[in-house]
């Protein structure tokens, strides 16, 4: 990849990857609800999850879609419902100091597979496979999952560290519940254009 091409594929992570999504809101959630600490491996697994996703997409695992296109609805089925039910879950998160020993964010093995049915995870990755690795070779594919791997990192860490310094803010439970509520209702809105 030539250097221009490098700094626009740079340019589309970072652009895609820093706004609001369903990983992002999750992992402010997470933060604000967790902590960074206890958050690591929803964080990890967000970071490798999605370059690991782009590896297969980039080798063409999308022609499933086109053999049988009933599996993008059933993908587009299990999204939403999976959605719904992490909106529900972070809506009715239990504040910190009432939080039991059971209750923990995702998990990096969960958050590993969530890449797999969450909406902006595949736009980003058709986007950037189109874009940037057109003509499938394994080095191009390699360059783009490596940049996702570099900039997801730092943007994971990013929103996961700004949901921890929330937290201060949201030390009283009812702020705490309001925010949960806030972040369920916008990761509800991330899927309006799945829907659309």
């Amino acid at each position: 990849m030539t250097t221009d091409i490098l700094f626009a594929l740079a340019l589309f992570c970072a652009a895609t990857l820093f706004t609001p999504g369903p990983n992002n809101l999750m992992l402010m959630a997470s933060g604000a609800n967790f902590g960074l600490r206890r958050s690591v491996p929803h964080l990890a697994g967000v970071a490798l999850g999605f370059p690991l996703m782009i590896v297969p997409v980039g080798l063409g695992v999308m022609q499933v879609f086109e053999l049988w296109p009933i599996t993008e609805t059933a993908l587009r089925i299990a999204s939403i419902c999976y959605l719904l039910y992490l909106a529900w879950k972070i809506a009715h998160a239990t504040p910190p100091k009432e939080v039991s020993a059971e209750a923990r964010p995702l998990s990096f093995l969960q958050a590993v597979a969530f890449q797999w049915v969450n909406p902006k995870a595949w736009s980003m990755a058709l986007g950037a496979i189109t874009l940037y690795a057109a003509s499938r070779e394994l080095g191009q594919i390699l360059w783009v999952a490596g940049s996702f791997l570099v900039l997801g990192s730092l943007s994971a860490l990013t929103w996961t560290t700004l949901g921890t310094g929330v937290r201060r803010i949201l030390a009283k439970p009812e702020r705490l519940r309001m925010f949960n509520w806030t972040m369920a209702a916008a990761l509800i809105l991330s899927m309006v254009p799945v829907l659309i």
